[in-house]
């Protein structure tokens, strides 16, 4: 394909943009992001503290949530220096090979945490709907499995929009990239090709790994409601329903901000290029900053243990 005015062959640096519109305040914006991904490292890395070093959280729902942990600090660090680098220091460069190796790690590790999300609500599925069957059911072999499964799905899965990418799309308009770091679709739009199937393989990876998650997630806790709501007894409803409550918040703050992320950049031209781009960087970055939280508080032994590792610190 002969090159047209204003093409050029694959770009070997591409340079990010940030937030359009937003250019002129974006050191300002930097230092929320900031807090929020300090808050983020040092919320799950406690997290991970405590459920390593004590033997009695050493069970599926805490492993479950050490591997949401581990993603959710994978997930923020592999962006947000980036993005603080681009704010703050003028450092927008990233080599094209560089951005898709970001690409990969960022979309695998979103897919790694809608799997574990997945994988938590079958727990509380089976350890309320089959309580006495739970032990046998979610063995470590079991968990173990499933940590492979949730982690390979992803990684297998995004290898081909790379492979679309490096070897189908070679013209491109621009290396301007109008986004913080390497998003699918902000890489697709710079090509001047035709990138239907680049569109369409990223909708179908977004199905097998989001939405399926999100129906079988969305089915696991109506059969658990219409399990508690059955309870003869009201403490034992009370019970069930509060082991429920943190994993139903961090569910819909993640979910959402996919749902908003994913069509405002598909289908949402008439929006402002700003909202969805901070929408895209909310969507990476709010869940590790809120989900230690909302475990933090919600659930009973770890709130007992953080409290305790710092009570024994002010003794001493």
């Amino acid at each position: 394909m002969p090159i047209t005015n204003g093409t050029m062959f694959m770009p070997s640096v591409l340079i990010f943009i940030g937030i359009p519109g937003l250019e002129s305040i974006q050191c300002w914006i930097g230092i929320p992001f900031c807090a929020m991904y300090v808050i983020a490292l040092v919320g799950n890395s406690l997290l991970l503290i405590i459920i390593i070093s004590e033997p009695s959280l050493h069970e599926p729902m805490y492993i479950f949530l050490a591997m949401l942990g581990a993603t959710d600090i994978a997930l923020s660090t592999i962006f947000v220096p980036k993005m603080l680098g681009t704010f703050w220091f003028h450092l927008p460069e990233i080599f094209f090979d560089v951005c898709l190796f970001q690409m990969w790690l960022i979309h695998t590790f979103q897919g790694i945490e809608s799997g574990v999300l997945l994988a938590m609500a079958l727990d509380r599925y089976v350890a309320i709907c089959y309580p006495l069957r739970h032990a046998t059911i979610f063995t470590r072999q079991l968990v173990t499995h499933i940590g492979v499964a949730v982690t390979l799905r992803p990684a297998i899965l995004v290898i081909p929009c790379l492979l679309l990418i490096k070897c189908r799309l070679t013209l491109y308009r621009t290396k301007l990239i109008s986004h913080t770091y390497c998003e699918h679709m902000a890489v697709v739009k710079l090509a001047a090709e035709d990138v239907y199937i680049n569109k369409f393989y990223g909708l179908l990876g977004a199905f097998i790994v989001g939405g399926l998650d999100f129906m079988l997630i969305a089915l696991s806790y109506v059969q658990i409601f219409i399990t508690v709501f059955r309870l003869p007894q009201k403490e034992a409803r009370l019970k069930a329903f509060n082991t429920c409550i943190p994993h139903l918040c961090v569910f819909f703050q993640f979910y959402l901000l996919a749902f908003f992320s994913f069509f405002t950049h598909r289908s949402g031209s008439y929006i402002p290029s700003y909202i969805h781009i901070t929408l895209s960087n909310l969507y990476l970055l709010v869940p590790p900053f809120f989900n230690p939280l909302v475990y933090g508080v919600k659930t009973k032994h770890i709130r007992e243990k953080v409290v305790k590792m710092f009570h024994c610190k002010d003794q001493v």
